[in-house]
């Protein structure tokens, strides 16, 4: 079965919902974007109660501060790897370090005026990742998450047989960030980032769901690694 997929905004931030036969979700976006998220489930006429795991791709503030909510309201389970565990149940406030001149900037400029801004709510996780690959035929998706550190040490991402991968911030391609498909401008490691593209590109991706930006093909991003 062909998979649906369905690009939520939030701000500068996209989520996803991927519908198989079951029904999951790639990050939980922002700190009070459940309202917003309510009507994207009626605009693509969802309901909540079909949506069974929320995957954080890592746990930013930007990538898990509705994460609670979205469970609350769903019922679904939230994955998060293991070494990303402590940010998501304890309402840390987590913004990687910029690795280009803007991200330096910007991280410097917009972290401290973030951190005060937003207020998280602690959630406990449903399912710890632990292992490099997770498969997700339980929840009807023919793929499964894949651990790929580096913007964070707990970074994952949900591949599909198809190809399709959702990466989170293993790119970036927003012109807030860069005017191009590129790797990110905030990492905890570059290095490890690219050899988790290595990974990624060795297990077939093809077509690239980044969580900030549109998509576009593993090709673009071949260049940098």
């Amino acid at each position: 079965m062909k998979p649906q997929i369905f690009s939520l905004k939030f701000g500068i931030n996209t989520c996803y919902i991927i519908k198989g036969m079951g029904t999951i979700m790639v990050d939980g976006g922002p700190p009070n974007a459940i309202g917003k998220f309510k009507k994207y489930l009626n605009k693509f006429g969802i309901d909540p109660k079909e949506i069974q795991l929320v995957v954080l791709s890592h746990a930013d503030f930007d990538h898990m501060g509705s994460a609670g909510a979205i469970k609350e309201l769903t019922g679904a389970k939230i994955a998060v790897h293991e070494n990303d565990k402590a940010n998501l149940e304890e309402g840390k406030f987590n913004w990687p370090p910029g690795v280009t001149t803007w991200g330096k900037i910007s991280h410097a400029l917009f972290a401290p005026l973030m951190k005060n801004k937003m207020k998280i709510t602690p959630q406990k996780a449903d399912i710890i990742l632990n292992v490099n690959d997770y498969p997700l035929e339980e929840f009807g998706i023919d793929g499964k998450i894949v651990f790929t550190p580096g913007h964070t040490s707990g970074s994952v991402s949900v591949l599909l047989n198809n190809g399709n991968a959702f990466v989170g911030c293993m790119a970036h391609n927003i012109r807030m960030f860069t005017l191009r498909p590129n790797l990110p401008i905030y990492a905890e490691d570059i290095d490890i980032i690219k050899e988790s593209w290595k990974v990624l590109i060795n297990q077939g991706a093809k077509k690239i769901y980044p969580g900030h930006g549109k998509p576009f093909s593993v090709e673009r991003i071949k260049k940098y690694l």
